[in-house]
């Protein structure tokens, strides 16, 4: 196996709603494996399925880097159930490379998915990982976080985009 490009800002699939998927399949296994390793090679904390060019819902977390946690968590199907109180932290992607902004999120959810096995879990997280699983779970969805933030800063980040727009054509 080895790790995929990650897409960036102006990638069509980036704005794609994943798709449902079968657990089983020796495709999602495999699709994992590299999920992993794009993670780790850009050093990221979290990773979604359409972020190396799968439309299927399938997140990754690496939580050796929140506070509450010490192994990977991968979720598929994942699905916020609950949510409550609010955060504001500043958040970064590895699809919009050297942007970060102020987002605003649920302090705590609560969330069902099914792991690599297919049992049905479900997860009730605070704080940082909270707000990593908000944003691998808005990856899904086709939701970025310059689609979380007022009009004026996006126009202020304009320049940015634009940029990683044309980069994200040049590699399509």
């Amino acid at each position: 196996m080895s790790a995929l490009p990650i897409r960036v800002y102006g990638d069509p699939v980036l704005r794609m709603k994943a798709k449902q998927v079968d657990h089983g399949s020796r495709e999602v296994a495999e699709l994992i494996s590299r999920m992993f390793e794009s993670m780790h090679n850009a050093e990221g904390l979290g990773l979604a399925a359409n972020q190396i060019g799968e439309a299927l819902r399938v997140a990754i977390i690496d939580r050796r880097g929140t506070e509450d946690g010490t192994e990977d968590l991968v979720l598929i199907n994942p699905e916020i159930t609950a949510a409550w109180g609010q955060q504001v932290r500043e958040e970064g992607c590895l699809s919009l490379p050297e942007i970060w902004v102020k987002v605003k999120r649920a302090a705590h959810i609560r969330l069902k998915y099914q792991d690599q096995t297919g049992a049905e879990r479900t997860l009730k997280a605070s704080d940082l990982l909270a707000s990593a699983l908000q944003h691998e779970i808005d990856h899904l969805n086709g939701v970025l976080i310059v689609d979380r933030i007022s009009g004026l800063q996006r126009r202020f980040l304009s320049g940015k985009l634009n940029k990683l727009r044309e980069l994200s054509r040049g590699n399509g």
